[in-house]
């Protein structure tokens, strides 16, 4: 990849990463754009980038990312108890974290297999777009809540499973599960930020093994330029984008969104139909 390339893919990640439009579905589209061939390196790029992003969300909510419980447990409790008890900020994290963890690791092969599809992409957001006209209408009634229990925190990481699929998005999916469990819209979306971090922090491990593992040490190193800075594009970027979304989504909703995704996965699914190439810039 060029330098222009890396940041072109670094400022797509930044603004997308945390809006429900799907941040690998727009890198897959506008890799496919830029005529970047879907190489090892390249998929491990595109997934330590959106750490990066990821980042992002430490930085702007760290007095609320590392903190501990301070409350007491009750009274008798065992010790596992208190420990859990002082580190439930954490506890409730893993709890979202570990179905996308086993899932990820069990279909790994035919994740890998989908992340090569734009139209799986563009089929996807057409979906994803329809049901978010309306998700807020099916998920805003009665009452609402801002407090994170373990069950919540396990809705929302179930749902995010859904996300493996590329064109869903992470953070749509996540938020919507919290939705489903009568979070507002605003303790949702930054319950899905911080439920980023160790997920990203996971599949970046993890696309860094598989391409060491693959004899991709080389490109690493010949690319470590690229690497650094697209993360830093990234990072940048997704903070300028985080504070406006959530703003507007407690705002605003999901509906515009929606359009946008529907637009978007159209025009790409009738412009692959009607026999047109991807590749804009070669």
């Amino acid at each position: 990849m060029t330098i222009l390339q890396t940041i072109i893919l670094a400022i797509v990640e930044g603004l997308t990463e945390f809006l429900p439009v799907s941040s690998t579905g727009h890198m897959i589209i506008t890799q496919n754009l830029l005529g970047i061939p879907s190489t090892p390196f390249v998929k491990a790029f595109t997934v330590i980038i959106q750490f990066g992003a990821i980042l992002s969300v430490v930085v702007l909510y760290w007095k609320r990312f590392f903190r501990l419980n301070h409350e007491k447990a009750e009274k008798g409790s065992s010790n596992i108890k208190k420990f859990l008890t002082k580190w439930d900020f954490y506890y409730k994290l893993l709890i979202a974290f570990l179905p996308a963890a086993i899932i990820g690791f069990l279909g790994n092969k035919i994740i890998d297999k989908l992340l090569g599809s734009i139209e799986v992409v563009a089929t996807m957001l057409v979906i994803g777009g329809i049901f978010m006209l309306f998700c807020d209408r099916i998920f805003n009634k009665g009452d609402v809540h801002t407090k994170i229990t373990k069950k919540r925190a396990l809705f929302v990481g179930l749902f995010q499973c859904i996300a493996m699929i590329p064109g869903v998005s992470r953070s749509m999916a996540t938020i919507v599960g919290g939705m489903s469990q009568k979070l507002t819209r605003r303790a949702a979306a930054e319950f899905s930020f911080f439920l980023a971090v160790p997920t990203m922090f996971a599949a970046t491990c993890w696309d860094l093994f598989k391409l060491v593992r693959d004899g991709g040490t080389a490109a690493l190193t010949e690319n470590a330029g690229s690497l650094i800075i697209g993360s830093s594009v990234a990072f940048v970027v997704a903070m300028l984008a985080i504070k406006w979304f959530v703003d507007f989504l407690a705002k605003y909703g999901f509906k515009a969104f929606g359009v946008y995704r529907i637009i978007i996965g159209g025009f790409i699914l009738i412009w692959l139909l009607t026999g047109h190439s991807m590749i804009m810039f070669d």
